[in-house]
């Protein structure tokens, strides 16, 4: 049951993030489905005793593989499912608790959260470069005689 109520909520919220961006209405299933997909990877991975820094990178890789995929068939700019789709996976609860933790001058903790959170925003961010990097690689050298 849990991993339904996970496949609703990440779909939801990636659409929904997709409608905030204007992607166009009829990419918003896409939007969602790359989200979900990313979200659903993130979770087994961290079920399976991952840490959550390398289970983000696998997530985010899975969000941008199917990116170019959905770009290619629906000749849609990439950024359209890269954006909604790591929606999920950006670590906002953890920042907002880092900066909580601030507030209530808990600052041992606050640090750690913040770290956490930084870490997990630059894995997203160096996931979404590799990814485009490998993508270029590959594209180059399909396109070789």
């Amino acid at each position: 049951m849990m991993w339904i109520e996970q496949m609703v909520t990440s779909f939801i919220a990636s659409a929904a993030f997709g409608i905030i961006f204007h992607a166009p209405k009829r990419m918003l299933p896409q939007c969602g489905a790359a989200g979900m997909a990313g979200w659903l990877v993130y979770i087994a991975c961290i079920e399976l005793a991952l840490d959550p820094v390398p289970a983000t990178l696998i997530a985010v890789t899975v969000v941008t593989v199917m990116s170019h995929l959905f770009s290619r068939l629906y000749k849609t700019p990439i950024i359209v499912f890269n954006v909604s789709g790591i929606i999920p996976l950006v670590p906002g609860g953890i920042a907002y608790d880092a900066m909580r933790k601030v507030v209530e001058n808990d600052y041992d903790a606050a640090v750690q959260l913040g770290v956490k959170a930084f870490m997990l925003s630059g894995t997203i961010a160096i996931g979404l470069v590799l990814s485009e990097v490998v993508n270029q690689l590959l594209r180059k050298s399909a396109s070789r005689p």
